[in-house]
């Protein structure tokens, strides 16, 4: 499939090509599952910054069975049961503006298809107890939930998360926080996806529907100290709340902007804090794989919402923008 138009899912277009071929260094892979995620939709509208292409191929998120290699790939062959990186360019360290500009889905075609072409180095392993549609949904969303809570973020034993919303960053969230042993806080504004999140360990719920000043019941939640990292995927809408739930040396890192891009959040409240606001973009391949290791490890299974089949991927798409799922919303090819 193809993004044509700027017109949300009508612009996706169906279309019967040839089956690539792996050049040097790549390899072929037969897909069977994708999974969507905020950016995709985005990317649907027109309006994503610095990495949107007409005509693209979209979606991010994908997995699948390796079935050719090029010459010169080393360490992959056909069999393999991999996932795409979102930036294959980007193997370890940080971000560079050159890694940016190739990711997949909008920069370069991404993985809606049956069969992609990838670089060797722009695939990953899946953990051995996953299926195609869970694996699918890690590349994105556990990536950055593990990157801002776990890798940059060293989040300890003890220490308390607020995660904003029940989407697939905020589950991977709570479910990294508790493999950490830390105590976690969820907000949303259906009182049975609280009760979903509840059962999958979270420490305390609100409902910012109910607790319009959801940031004052955060600070009781916490017998006034405030939380030590704020997973924000809100963004301009919510950011001066998560400032003021957070606890002094608190980090906040910056993922999401569902409430929109204005903000009008202080500056103050993170300076008498001493706060740490941090940009999260996914991360490298490396982390990927540190990643996935503990997920093996810890047996850990991502929470999918539904599953469409790939005929009907722009009904998942229509589902995934009505925000009514409570996790990931996956493409499957099975």
């Amino acid at each position: 499939m193809v993004v044509e138009g700027q017109e949300g899912p009508q612009s996706l277009v169906c279309q019967d090509v040839e089956q690539p071929q792996p050049g040097p260094g790549q390899v072929l892979v037969r897909m069977y599952a994708h999974a969507l995620n905020y950016r995709d939709l985005v990317i649907l509208a027109g309006g994503y910054p610095h990495n949107d292409t007409r005509p693209v191929r979209p979606v991010s998120d994908g997995a699948g069975e390796v079935v050719a290699v090029g010459a010169g790939v080393d360490g992959v062959q056909p069999g393999d049961r991999v996932m795409a990186h979102l930036s294959p360019h980007w193997l370890a360290g940080e971000l560079t503006t050159a890694a940016y500009a190739r990711l997949l889905g909008g920069g370069m075609d991404g993985t809606l298809a049956e069969y992609c072409v990838f670089e060797a180095h722009g695939v990953v392993s899946i953990p051995a107890h996953l299926r195609y549609e869970e694996a699918a949904t890690l590349p994105c969303a556990a990536l950055t939930a593990w990157e801002a809570l776990i890798r940059r973020g060293q989040l300890a034993p003890g220490q308390t998360v607020l995660l904003l919303g029940t989407g697939g960053v905020s589950l991977f969230g709570l479910q990294f926080a508790k493999m950490a042993g830390a105590g976690v806080i969820i907000t949303s504004k259906s009182n049975e996806k609280l009760q979903k999140a509840r059962a999958l360990g979270a420490d305390g719920c609100v409902n910012y529907a109910e607790t319009p000043d959801w940031d004052v019941e955060v600070r009781t939640l916490t017998h006034g100290r405030g939380v030590d990292h704020v997973l924000e995927t809100g963004g301009g809408g919510t950011l001066e709340k998560s400032i003021r739930a957070c606890a002094f040396n608190g980090q906040i890192s910056l993922v999401g902007v569902l409430t929109g891009l204005a903000a009008t959040a202080s500056p103050l409240g993170a300076i008498l804090s001493a706060l740490r606001l941090q940009g999260i973009y996914v991360a490298s391949r490396a982390a990927f794989e540190a990643m996935n290791r503990a997920i093996e490890h810890r047996q850990l299974r991502p929470v999918i919402d539904r599953v469409f089949p790939f005929e009907e991927a722009a009904a998942a798409y229509e589902y995934f923008a009505s925000a009514q799922h409570f996790g990931k919303v996956v493409i499957s090819h099975q």
